[in-house]
């Protein structure tokens, strides 16, 4: 079960990295000072750092298999969830909103800024969120001692 929760974590792990690149490469950092982007950086970044952090620690786990550090890897992706939900309910709307199409500002001679989490794919979005669900229970399950490490 170690090793299968490595493996979701992994995966997850690059399906969140993709979204951080893209983020960052769309301007989300910029857009966090004109207030068009709605994913505050240090939710982003603490995110990723913390998830991070727990992975090592997941890893040292498997190598050296001391069950504090398999709860140490679990109390870490807490809050690594935590945000992700934060993260997840402030996308919603501009998923939501995709399709609205600008006024005219073409012709205006203005430009709309899109949110830079507008370019993330529902899907990779969708399993990030259930790898997420599922690595939570199964490093919790490994914790707890159900399934054998």
């Amino acid at each position: 079960m170690d090793i299968a929760a490595l493996i979701t974590w992994v995966v997850t792990a690059l399906g969140g990295f993709y979204m951080l690149g893209t983020w960052i490469q769309r301007g989300g950092i910029r857009q966090q000072q004109t207030g068009t982007s709605r994913l505050p950086a240090p939710a982003a970044f603490g995110h990723f750092a913390l998830a991070a952090i727990g992975l090592v620690v997941w890893i040292i786990y498997v190598v050296a298999d001391k069950s504090a550090l398999a709860w140490t890897a679990f109390g870490l992706l807490l809050p690594v969830a935590l945000l992700g939900f934060v993260m997840l309910a402030r996308w919603i709307p501009v998923y939501r909103n995709r399709t609205a199409a600008p006024a005219d500002t073409a012709a205006q001679g203005t430009e709309r800024t899109v949110p830079a989490e507008r370019h993330f794919p529902l899907a990779v979005v969708v399993a990030h969120g259930l790898l997420a669900v599922v690595t939570l229970v199964l490093v919790l399950l490994t914790a707890l001692g159900i399934g054998g490490s």
